[in-house]
């Protein structure tokens, strides 16, 4: 019987079978994906095939190839990962500037593991209405900056529906995966798009600009005009997996298109002569924040470099 994978609490995944059936299911003591050692071998969005036992749940025996997922270290287990969700046709990474802030270098690894896996990002900030001038002027830039890379920047403001018609046509008929730190206002929005979903909200910590995780485990809900929407954990921070240092450039649009003019074609844009994408930095053609975003991801063998604010 086949089915797709709709939420998953730790050991039990809820599957919706083909025919509309909702079945509890365990995975078969010895399967495990081949290639990826993972803290959670099935994810959200995965296709899996499910044998049903006589007391009504059932194992799961199969998956089916993933198109895409996204994936990030599993905190406290660095040879490990944690798939947060397969089969995506769009990621919606959720930025606030400030009540929490949202570092550049987390936008920028996200960016990075979503090039890695094939999975198109759009950029959703949100609670501008809190924000001041000055940090009103410097979303604008940041939408702006990441608007030039290539990325869709919406704004909206979830508590108070702002925006969310505009969203809407986007995620329609699609499988969409909602990320973002702790408190920027994931399971609002949720709630704003599938108000059946009554997902609990918290207010954010004031003593440390801090959200507090309020979704404990990955779900997909069902969009009333099609689709499906993926509720994940908040996330503090976004350490890549299993990105070769190599690789790492082509992962960033901007760096990227400066690269192909390096004068040594394995050029790190570390310390070599004859740079094209240190020249770009210096130049304004890549913003600081990228190329340092790059550089830390590239020295990044401490797992908890990646939880600073940059």
């Amino acid at each position: 019987m086949k089915g797709l994978v709709i939420k998953n609490t730790g050991s039990w995944y809820t599957v919706k079978t083909l025919d509309g059936h909702i079945v509890e299911s365990k995975v078969k003591g010895n399967f495990r994906l081949k290639g990826i050692r993972s803290t959670n071998p099935v994810a959200v969005g995965d296709h899996v095939e499910i044998t049903k036992n006589p007391e009504g749940t059932a194992l799961i025996t199969a998956i089916e190839d993933r198109k895409n997922y996204i994936i990030r270290k599993a905190p406290n287990l660095s040879k490990q990962s944690n798939i947060l969700a397969a089969n995506l046709d769009l990621a919606l990474l959720m930025v606030t500037v400030n009540y929490p802030v949202t570092s550049t270098t987390f936008i920028d690894r996200f960016l990075a593991g979503a090039e890695a896996y094939r999975v198109p990002v759009t950029l959703v900030f949100n609670k501008h209405d809190l924000l001041s001038d000055d940090e009103i002027h410097y979303q604008r830039m940041m939408m702006d900056l990441y608007d030039h890379i290539g990325y869709s920047c919406i704004e909206i403001q979830a508590k108070s529906g702002e925006g969310i018609e505009a969203l809407k046509p986007l995620l329609k008929d699609k499988v969409t995966l909602v990320s973002g730190n702790s408190g920027v206002g994931k399971s609002t929005l949720i709630n704003q798009l599938v108000p059946q979903a009554h997902l609990r909200t918290s207010e954010i910590s004031e003593a440390h600009n801090t959200g507090t995780h309020t979704t404990t485990f990955s779900e997909m809900l069902e969009l009333p005009e099609g689709g499906y929407i993926i509720d994940t954990p908040g996330i503090k921070g976004f350490g890549t997996f299993d990105i070769e240092p190599a690789e790492l450039s082509s992962y960033f649009r901007d760096i990227f298109e400066f690269s192909k003019q390096c004068r040594f074609s394995d050029c790190t844009h570390t310390n070599e002569p004859g740079c094209a994408v240190k020249k770009a930095v210096e130049e304004h053609y890549i913003a600081e924040s990228r190329y340092n975003s790059y550089l830390s991801m590239l020295e990044d063998k401490d797992e908890n470099k990646y939880r600073e604010a940059y």
